[in-house]
């Protein structure tokens, strides 16, 4: 063999060698897809998720054209409306707000009520947005929606007006409480999910501080909020927001959701957003799947990159 054909041959090798790289990571990527359906198949009920490197090219949705509902997930982009008139000097984060005793409703979730029983309450913009997303206080967030960002539909203008059209806000917790079906028309495809993600990882929307502030409050979740995160190393940071629904007499959860940013092992992020819908079955069992769902999606990233 002439050394001519033999650096032919040698640089034919070198081009296949990515085209085989290539062939072989689209071939596990298919492989980490079809044991998240598993997952799926085996859960019950409708789910739906979605993965996107927040700082690398890479990710995939499953179930996507479905609108879940969001329950309490409405507070992460309720935030960025609020936070915008913050960036526009409309608000101001030290502002306090009066809220009297008999305004609150005492038999929802509401971790300010239980903090500052039988009075009165003035409390400032942080501390109300603090509660509305990282304890998912409804009594906050029903204030914010609509004495401070004008109405549901406000929010809702806004968002689409940011280039996130897969989602509809259209009702308040308390109007969600008083009728089940009305859970419904508060929806978000997973793939609109990923951009709020995307939106909030790039800065897009808010100011530096603003932003900041957004990602430390939904740092500050409860243990016992933990999905996406409960199968994975202790120490895996989470930036999140999570959504549940009661149970009907049926015993079917219309929701239960976790959407957030990982850090991974090598420092680069990762979007995961897992929908569950109609979900019959104890509370345990959906709050697994998510984790296993995530379990199998961080092995995948955490090795892939």
């Amino acid at each position: 063999m002439t050394v001519n054909r033999s650096l032919k041959i040698f640089f034919i090798a070198l081009l296949l060698i990515p085209q085989a790289l290539f062939a072989q990571q689209n071939k596990s990527i298919l492989q980490l897809q079809e044991r998240v359906k598993h997952i799926i198949d085996t859960a019950g009920g409708k789910i739906g998720v979605g993965v996107k490197g927040m700082d690398f090219k890479g990710g995939f949705i499953i179930n996507g054209d479905h609108g879940y509902p969001m329950m309490s997930v409405f507070k992460f982009p309720l935030a960025f409306a609020i936070l915008q008139k913050v960036d526009k000097g409309e608000l101001k984060l030290s502002q306090k707000f009066h809220m009297p005793q008999s305004t609150l409703d005492t038999n929802t979730w509401s971790p300010m009520v239980k903090d500052l029983p039988n009075q009165d309450l003035d409390m400032s913009l942080a501390d109300l947005l603090t509660y509305t997303v990282s304890k998912s206080d409804n009594n906050a967030c029903d204030f914010l929606y609509t004495k401070l960002a004008g109405s549901p539909a406000a929010v809702n203008k806004y968002l689409h007006q940011a280039g996130v059209k897969d989602i509809s806000i259209v009702c308040t917790e308390g109007e969600m409480e008083k009728e089940w079906a009305l859970q419904y028309k508060n929806w978000c495809k997973p793939g609109a999910s990923l951009q709020l993600l995307q939106l909030l990882y790039d800065q897009k929307l808010l100011s530096k501080s603003s932003n900041d502030f957004l990602i430390q409050i939904m740092r500050e979740l409860p243990d016992w909020g933990k999905r996406i995160t409960l199968f994975l190393p202790p120490a895996t940071e989470l930036i999140h927001k999570t959504g549940a629904s009661g149970v009907n007499k049926e015993g079917i959860m219309a929701a239960f959701n976790d959407i957030g940013i990982v850090t991974l092992p090598d420092g680069k992020h990762l979007a995961i957003s897992v929908f569950i819908s109609d979900f019959k079955g104890p509370k345990e069992r959906a709050i697994n799947a998510i984790a296993a769902i995530s379990k199998e999606i961080w092995d995948y990233y955490s090795v892939n990159l």
